[in-house]
C-alpha cells in the first residue's frame, strides 16, 4: 500500500523539522498513541492502539529516521506488532519546502501488514491509512501553528 500527499503548514521550515524530531509533539499528533520514547537521535519507540474495522489492537514499535537529508528531508522505516491482531511494517520518506512564510511537507509512504488486519480488505486497510495520516498531519499542522502564536 502506498500513500502520498502534501500539506501547507504555517510555520518556517526549520520549526516544522524541529516539530517533526520532537517526541512531545508526535505525541500528541499521532492518533491512538500512547506513548512515544526517544532512545537516540534516529531511534524511537512507541504504542499505539489503533482500530481498524472490527480489529483493535494496541501495537509495540520501533522506528528509525535517516537525517542525512535534513532539513530539506528525512526518511523514516519502522515495523510494529499488535500480537493476534497482527503485524506491520512501513517507511516513508518526507521533504521539506519554504514557501515564503510556510512550509510545503510533502510525503510518501509504503506500508506492509499481516496477521488480522491483512484479512480486513485492502479498501478498508488505505481507508484507515488514509484517515490516519490526514489526522496526524492535520493535528501536527495546528501543532506547529499554536507554537509560532505562543
Amino acid at each position: 500500500m502506498e500513500l502520498k500527499d502534501e500539506i501547507i503548514i504555517n510555520a518556517p521550515k526549520d520549526r516544522v523539522y524541529a516539530a517533526l524530531n520532537d517526541p512531545e509533539v508526535l505525541k500528541r499528533c499521532i492518533p491512538g498513541c500512547e506513548d512515544l520514547t526517544k532512545h537516540s537521535d534516529t531511534e524511537l519507540e512507541a504504542k499505539v492502539v489503533l482500530k481498524v474495522g472490527p480489529v483493535k489492537a494496541r501495537f509495540g514499535g520501533d522506528v528509525v529516521l535517516d537525517q542525512s537529508g535534513a532539513p530539506d528531508a528525512f526518511s523514516l522505516s519502522g515495523q510494529g506488532n499488535g500480537g493476534a491482531a497482527g503485524h506491520a511494517k512501513g517507511a516513508a520518506d518526507v521533504t521539506l519546502t519554504a514557501d515564503g512564510d510556510t512550509t510545503i511537507l510533502r510525503y510518501e509512504a509504503r506500508a506492509e501488514i499481516g496477521g488480522k488486519l491483512a484479512q480486513l480488505g485492502s479498501r478498508l486497510i488505505q481507508s484507515t491509512a488514509k484517515k490516519l495520516a490526514a489526522k496526524f498531519f492535520k493535528s501536527f499542522a495546528e501543532t506547529v501553528d499554536e507554537g509560532i502564536a505562543a
